[in-house]
């Protein structure tokens, strides 16, 4: 009884020890992964949110965990991940193109040759909200009214500065060129602190809707020969539509212009982690569609061919070989 005694102490003393063992072991092969996003109004913070929802639901499988804090924007998505703050982060087609050739705002640093892609999401046109009693019917309307033309390292700050140089506009333009956030911009038109707001987003939007609830405003057509040689020049661009309906008193579609949002990582990110998260979203597709309606028309084949300036990551090519998606 005694040696009975002594082996059972012994062997629960041996899977103690090796519960003490195992456990840092299992801590180090967890993954966190962290993705830039946008505004909590915008939806680039639900594209990161719903990829996180997608990964973290197979976490007990793959052992990685994510998730995706509001960022402000593009540029930062970009900055941050070039810092090691993000892993991953969702960026206009532009941004990723300047970034990638170090072009515009990123010359200063150079190419950024790390930079991958991953997938390409939705249709983002410039949209343009103006209230009613601004006097503001087309986008050439802006000089001497007060607009805010967002925050810097923002998206639609870097798609309106691009807007800005090819009408011959600077800040001095307008009687105010405010630097709000997406989260704050509505309440500023509904405020009457600016005479409109500029959004480079998909759609319906969150921020739209509440700047056309609170307020009596109108989307703005963007358009013109500047805006033509813009989507000439730049391969990134294309002229787009905001269908009518979508929101309060606008019911006739609006005339743009746009870039698409993309999906984006770095070559130091494991490949396993990107292969992972890539198959999260595209095993549940029809899941994660149903997340946003501005994920609703999105095409496998669109995403991993169209709007991608930087090379595929190979986590990401991986995947889609297997799929038969690409050679």
């Amino acid at each position: 009884m005694k040696r009975h005694a002594f082996t059972a102490a012994a062997f629960s003393g041996a899977l103690l020890g090796a519960a003490m063992v195992s456990a840092p072991a299992v801590a180090q092969e967890e993954n966190f992964i962290t993705i830039g996003t946008g505004g909590q109004t915008g939806v680039y913070y639900v594209v990161g949110q719903s990829v996180c929802r997608m990964v973290n639901r197979g976490s007990d499988d793959h052992n990685i965990r994510c998730n995706a804090p509001s960022t402000g924007g593009s540029v930062a998505n970009v900055n941050g991940m070039k810092s090691g703050e993000l892993d991953m982060g969702v960026v206009q087609s532009d941004v990723q193109y300047r970034a990638y050739h170090g072009e515009a705002n990123f010359e200063d640093d150079g190419a950024w040759e790390d930079m991958r892609a991953v997938f390409k999401m939705h249709g983002e046109p410039l949209t343009v909200v103006a209230r009613a009693d601004s006097g503001i019917e087309h986008f050439s309307d802006f000089p001497d009214k007060r607009v805010n033309i967002g925050n810097p390292g923002s998206g639609q700050r870097n798609t309106m500065e691009v807007v800005m140089e090819a009408m011959g506009w600077d800040e001095d333009t307008f009687a105010l060129a405010s630097e709000l956030d997406a989260a704050e911009q509505a309440a500023a038109l509904a405020d009457n602190n600016v005479d409109a707001m500029v959004y480079v987003v998909g759609h319906p939007n969150g921020s739209i809707q509440e700047a056309t609830t609170t307020v009596e405003a109108n989307l703005i057509p963007v358009t013109g020969p500047e805006i033509d040689e813009l989507i000439e020049t730049y391969p990134y661009y294309s002229k787009s539509v905001i269908p009518g309906g979508l929101y309060r008193g606008n019911d006739e579609d609006v005339e743009t212009f746009g870039v698409s949002a993309t999906f984006v990582t770095h070559a130091g990110i494991d490949a396993d982690v990107v292969y992972e998260t890539v198959k999260a979203v595209f095993d549940n597709f029809d899941r994660y569609k149903r997340l946003h309606p501005a994920f609703e028309n999105l095409d496998p084949e669109d995403m991993i061919s169209q709007g991608l300036t930087a090379p595929l990551h190979e986590g990401a090519e991986r995947y889609y070989r297997e799929q038969g998606w690409i050679e």
